[in-house]
């Protein structure tokens, strides 16, 4: 039987893999092309008739799975129809730099399950299944922080809030640390943060600020399978932007976008390797024996959260399968 699940979880295996081989050689164009390449290939071999609605590239000129693209194998008939939201590698940097926190990920719907919005930035809060519905995103931050803290029988002095370090973050920092909550900056990958919030265990209680509209498409697609809570606003920079998304059907720019609006799809398919390792999965490990890779992968219907270590064996004869 076909299982998009396990498909595109080899699809995310592979661009990690590929990208591994580039961590920590300063080339973040080159992790990003290894990870695009390498998707763009296990794509093509899966039987579904695929268009990507969400691609990753446009912002920093990296090589890119481009908006409307047509992905899958041809050589089946009667392929599944799906809409695919991607970002081949998250944290370019990170992996360049060999820092924690690459992963690769994707996510898959049927036609119309994914919102279809531009590489523009996007405003987040991120919480998990005990604070949805308590946050507001045109709310104080003390506001906020206190509505999560009471969701979680606690203070707010005990929680721990994810924000990307970026300038523009200098007041949202100021008013979080000002209400009395704990901060942990991040120099990328606010996605796989995103996902840490709706995991319990992880330490990590929300996210905040403004960070990638693809990223916010596919934490939204996470957390539909998680049972948390992301509410979006596209940023509009300019007028051409503005008319760009009106061309892709946005009319309202300043529409606070829901979790369900983002990823409404009914059979959604949640994808991630990780690349190095971050708070949710371990990087790629290369030995004798093989590589090792760990994953997440997620559906919504039936609601079903795998955490998967894999070992991708070499083909020699001597080698050893080794229990973990």
């Amino acid at each position: 039987m076909f299982d998009l699940s396990l498909e595109m979880l080899r699809v995310v295996e592979e661009a990690a893999i590929a990208s591994a081989r580039t961590m920590g050689m300063g080339d973040r164009h080159g992790s990003d092309r290894a990870a695009v390449e390498s998707m763009r290939r296990s794509l093509d071999t899966v039987a579904i008739d695929g268009t990507i609605v969400i691609g990753e590239g446009e912002r920093d000129e990296a090589p890119m799975l481009y908006i409307g693209e047509k992905v899958g194998s041809r050589n089946h008939t009667a392929p599944l129809t799906v809409d695919i939201a991607v970002d081949p590698l998250e944290g370019t940097n990170l992996c360049a730099t060999g820092e924690p926190g690459a992963i690769t990920v994707l996510a898959a719907s049927e036609a119309g399950g994914l919102l279809n919005a531009p590489d523009c930035y996007m405003e987040k809060i991120v919480v998990g299944p005990p604070a949805k519905g308590a946050v507001d995103l045109d709310a104080p931050v003390k506001h906020n922080l206190k509505a999560i803290a009471r969701r979680l029988q606690r203070g707010v002095d005990d929680l721990v809030i994810v924000v990307l370090d970026r300038p523009r973050h200098e007041q949202l920092i100021a008013d979080i640390r000002e209400a009395g909550a704990r901060i942990r900056l991040i120099s990328d990958g606010d996605l796989s943060a995103g996902i840490a919030a709706a995991v319990a265990g992880t330490g990590v209680h929300a996210v905040m600020g403004s960070g990638g509209a693809p990223e916010g498409v596919l934490t939204a697609a996470a957390l539909r399978c998680l049972n948390g809570e992301i509410l979006g606003r596209l940023i509009v920079k300019d007028d051409a932007q503005k008319e760009r998304m009106q061309s892709m059907g946005i009319s309202d720019p300043n529409r606070i976008y829901t979790t369900p609006e983002l990823a409404p799809g009914k059979n959604l398919v949640f994808a991630a390797c990780g690349v190095t390792d971050g708070n949710l999965m371990r990087g790629v490990r290369f030995t004798g024996d093989g590589v090792h890779t760990q994953s997440v992968v997620m559906t919504s219907a039936p609601p079903r959260v795998r955490f998967i270590e894999t070992t991708h064996l070499e083909n020699r004869p001597e080698v050893k399968v080794r229990f973990r």
